[in-house]
């Protein structure tokens, strides 16, 4: 056989074990796909260095997407593979599309509301939210032994980025609604110290009505400032409030018992003598402009309202406490509020560097830092500050800061309209003017709930 010969077979046989080792190899492939179920299955990685299109999604807010924009830009600038693609979407629509979207797998980072009204396993025939479902699919990505985690406050990863004992969001920024704004000219005028429980809040009530001061204001012709205004006297009466919507649930608590009935008396004080008379007739976006002009003396309302107050009125002097809804003065130095949005990112993302890299940029406390600055979300890093009154107000009772009510409860259901505690129930914006028949009702209409899904 001449030396040529044996050169081609030699060539043949190597070719065929390469071609050989290649086939074994994608025959393993769906094989060891198969060994784990679809929500298990590991995000490819793209090659380190080569270029990578990140694809965001936000919701529409104003400062958050301008300071998003100036983010980006700089992002891109330290990873200069990485080109960041920011989609923004209307807030009411952002549930939807990010589930369209990490079903298609065609986005890597989401900006998340803080996980709220979960489906508990004590509660009987409801519907999970739209996070919840979307963890049990498998569609957002554990993090929770990533280093930048430990930049935010334990219990708001706790609270609004937890499920099942493992972390899938990191929570930007929370507000609260329980608390009361006040007019500290008028408290210094009158001699009123600030309240701290509900006798010395009917006091000061009293103080002011005698010099011809309305007590308080509110946008009670939207009526949904009424009932937010009063979820501060609804905590200060349940603290615990996961445990008050357990207890409904379990038919522990009831909403006509003893104690809810003295929540519902204080409620009637507070709608129809608390409010100015001309309150049902203010809208919800003119109650900080009233307050504001300095002719009331108090205003219960959520953090949110301090940018229009001082807009108003800049040179207003004002502050914002706990509502004191109990004569014990410790179940009143709670904010009860919610979680603003957050940052997850997709399971099945191509670009998992890229995307691990994205949220420890935005993490790093410069960053969060300016982040706060620009949005005027009360923070959730323990080392960043809210450079504004409504920071500092609320800065001493940030470690007192819960989770509220509606964040936690899910109704059964079949309830009836009125199975919430809302003193917006109460003339004059509302149909009803006695405590125990409205007490009753609302207990009737959670208990048709309960009764139809036993």
């Amino acid at each position: 056989m001449s030396k040529k010969v044996l050169v081609l077979v030699s060539l043949s046989v190597v070719l065929a074990v390469l071609l050989a080792a290649c086939g074994g190899a994608a025959t393993q492939a769906p094989a060891a796909a198969t060994q784990a179920p679809a929500a298990q299955a590991q995000p490819t990685k793209a090659p380190e260095g080569a270029k990578t299109t990140l694809k965001v999604l936000v919701h529409q807010n104003p400062p958050m997407v301008e300071f998003m924009n100036a983010f980006n830009e700089k992002f891109q600038a330290k990873y200069p593979n990485v080109t960041v693609d920011m989609s923004v979407v209307n807030a009411n629509d952002l549930s939807t599309v990010t589930q369209t979207r990490l079903t298609a797998n065609d986005v890597d980072v989401v900006d998340m509301f803080g996980f709220a009204n979960a489906a508990q396993p004590y509660m009987k025939n409801v519907t999970p939210p739209n996070w919840q479902t979307l963890i049990d699919a498998g569609l957002l990505m554990d993090i929770t032994d990533q280093p930048f985690i430990k930049n935010y406050d334990a219990s708001a990863i706790k609270d609004a980025g937890t499920y099942n004992g493992k972390v899938y969001e990191t929570n930007l920024g929370r507000v609260s609604y329980s608390g009361i704004y006040y007019n500290k000219d008028l408290f210094e005028k009158n001699n009123v110290k600030v309240p701290t429980t509900w006798s010395e809040l009917v006091a000061a009530c009293e103080t002011f009505k005698k010099a011809n001061i309305p007590c308080m204001t509110a946008g009670g012709k939207d009526g949904w400032p009424i009932f937010v205004g009063a979820y501060g006297l609804l905590g200060a009466e349940y603290p615990d409030q996961a445990a008050l919507v357990k207890g409904l649930w379990d038919g522990s608590i009831k909403w006509n018992d003893a104690k809810a009935l003295d929540m519902w008396k204080k409620m009637k004080v507070y709608a129809q003598d608390m409010m100015e008379p001309g309150a049902s007739g203010i809208a919800g976006d003119a109650a900080p402009g009233r307050f504001a002009s300095g002719a009331v003396a108090m205003f219960p309302g959520g953090t949110w309202y301090a940018s229009a107050i001082e807009t108003a009125q800049p040179a207003f002097k004002w502050g914002y406490i706990p509502f004191p809804g109990s004569d014990n003065a410790e179940d009143n130095k709670y904010l009860f509020g919610k979680y603003d949005q957050g940052w997850s990112i997709a399971a099945k993302t191509p670009n998992k560097d890229a995307a691990l890299k994205y949220l420890a940029e935005f993490s790093d406390p410069a960053n969060y830092q300016a982040f706060a600055n620009a949005v005027g979300f009360i923070p959730t890093q323990p080392g960043a500050t809210l450079n504004t009154q409504i920071g500092k107000e609320v800065a001493a009772n940030l470690a007192n800061f819960r989770v509220g009510y509606e964040q936690q409860y899910v109704a059964p259901k079949g309830a009836g309209q009125y199975a919430n505690p809302y003193a917006s129930y109460f003339k004059p914006f509302g149909t009803y003017d006695d405590p125990q028949e409205l007490a009753d009702k609302v207990q009737a209409d959670l208990q048709s709930g309960l009764d139809a899904n036993k």
